[in-house]
């Protein structure tokens, strides 16, 4: 075992005025299983890569430790070749046999390793790449969503695995992944870090009762500054009256009227009073100030859900698909109805048709056919139905926000203001959506849709990359407003949170 400190660690993207980072200190054990949280653009990634020596930055990491990175850089030819050719390449001195062990444990054929890379499915690279991270000896792993597009079959099978390491940092916003698989929790709060031994949820309730107990403070806090606003106010009013009373004073009418010099007297120490009750505010001020800079307290976003004139908005009956120029059906006997109200998950493992359902529910509903595909059985979409559709690929956004509003006929002022809901800093509005995160690419879409009155919300992995407190919001959101909603989200918190129904396909 050995520790990684970080003493005074300061980083500046280049161009930037913001930190990162500023002045931080802390220290981890290099066999601990620390999963790493906080929000989109607060630096998880970006931490990860001074680790490992890629930016510069003022401060000291201290460590021994040799470290890996996933997920692998594959791209260019090393797509189209089969993995076996290059494993010596994503890491050196790795040992063939080695990959196969750690694939076995990921219940994976050796096969994958034979074939083009750019041939295997989501579930079937991150196994591959998974099997090479862990084929070295003494490595300390930076894992970063490993996750993300993942079905719920391939996601246990990676939270099983992991389970069962140790020397890692877990980049995740799944928080049943933090919870099966971390035994210490390194958080970016929004003006502090902070470590804690357990998972997730553990110090999620923890966090939850300091808050609590800081907002009752702060409450306590605001009380006193108002009362030492009113003895101020007051005592301010006394002097200002009693300052009055040397004006027109006249010794001969009034001889056993206190001296003027008494009353200046009597006024200065009543001003001192004043200054002394202001000095006492600023005081208080300061001592309570960053009380509840790292409370996550997000504004309760808000939803146009239409009301259509009919119950049921959609009926699936005997449904099968299968493309133009296959042999065998992507879906076949589907049945279930979507009544307005109700939120129905799609389920099933990667390639099980899920997305070209909703393709043509969504071709249904503007009259035309699906693309490409044959259809069997009854796909029957309410008349008149407006669906709000979030698309699994963020790809096309490119541009400003501007050009992105106009496009899509926002109005800018409030689609900014659901962006800084989900806390997407300002200064990120003067950037084109292509420098974005892909956390907050999905954001851009998740904000797009809430703005959309509509009678149906269809949503295709909607929280890919969109960090844990911005989902939980948008739990918050769809439990208060109960949209109609069909979903494809394979966040099995999330999932038990807001289902109404799930269909397996």
């Amino acid at each position: 075992m050995s520790r990684i400190r970080v003493t005074d660690l300061t980083f500046y993207y280049e161009g930037s005025s913001d930190p990162v980072f500023e002045e931080v200190s802390f220290s981890i054990d290099t066999d601990w299983k620390l999963g790493f949280v906080g929000r989109n653009g607060k630096g998880k990634t970006t931490f990860l890569r001074l680790l490992q020596g890629g930016y510069e930055y003022r401060g000291t990491i201290d460590s021994n430790a040799v470290f890996d990175y996933f997920p692998y850089s594959i791209t260019g030819e090393k797509l189209k070749k089969n993995a076996a050719d290059f494993l010596d390449e994503l890491k050196p001195d790795c040992e063939f046999w080695r990959v196969v062990c750690e694939l076995e444990k990921l219940e994976a054929d050796t096969d994958v390793l034979y074939r083009p890379f750019d041939t295997l499915s989501h579930g079937e690279r991150t196994k591959v790449m998974l099997a090479v991270l862990f084929s070295g000896e003494h490595d300390f792993l930076l894992i970063d969503e490993p996750t993300n597009h993942l079905d719920l079959p391939s996601r246990d099978t990676v939270k099983r695995y992991l389970k069962q390491k140790k020397g890692f940092i877990l980049v995740s916003h799944d928080r049943d992944l933090l919870d099966a698989c971390t035994d210490h929790i390194l958080v970016l709060n929004r003006q502090s870090i902070e470590i804690q031994n357990g998972n997730f949820s553990g110090w999620w309730e923890n966090k939850s009762r300091k808050d609590a107990f800081a907002q009752a403070e702060n409450e306590k806090h605001k009380k006193q500054i108002q009362k030492l606003r009113k003895a101020a106010e007051r005592s301010r009013h006394w002097a200002d009256q009693n300052e009055s009373t040397k004006i027109g004073y006249d010794s001969s009418k009034e001889p056993d009227h206190p001296f003027r010099a008494y009353i200046g007297a009597k006024t200065k120490k009543m001003q001192s009073r004043v200054k002394q009750y202001e000095r006492r505010m600023e005081q208080e001020i300061a001592r309570k100030e960053g009380l509840l800079t790292d409370i996550e307290s997000p504004v309760d976003l808000k939803i146009m859900p239409m009301r259509h004139h009919k119950e049921t908005l959609l009926t699936v009956s005997g449904y099968g698909l299968r493309y133009g120029d296959a042999h065998e059906n992507i879906l076949t006997d589907v049945n279930f109805s979507l009544l307005q109200g109700e939120r129905v998950f799609l389920n099933g493992a990667n390639g099980s048709g899920k997305s070209s359902l909703i393709k043509a529910i969504l071709a249904k509903n503007k009259k035309e056919e699906p693309s490409n595909l044959i259809e069997q059985g009854i796909c029957s979409v309410a008349s008149g139905l407006v669906i709000s559709y979030i698309n699994q690929d963020t790809s096309f956004l490119n541009g400003s926000i501007r050009r992105y509003c106009r496009d899509n006929h926002l109005e800018e002022s409030l689609f900014c203001a659901i962006l800084r809901q989900l806390d997407i800093e300002r200064a990120q509005f003067e950037k084109n959506m292509e420098d974005f995160s892909e956390g907050q690419k999905k954001k851009v879409l998740v904000a797009a849709s809430l703005l959309t009155p509509a009678h149906l919300y269809i949503w295709d992995e909607p929280l890919n990359y969109i960090d844990l407190f911005s989902r939980m919001q948008i739990e918050k959101l769809i439990q208060a407003y109960r949209p109609t909603m069909l979903l494809v989200e394979h966040d099995i918190r999330f999932r038990e949170t807001i289902a109404t129904k799930v269909i397996d396909l």
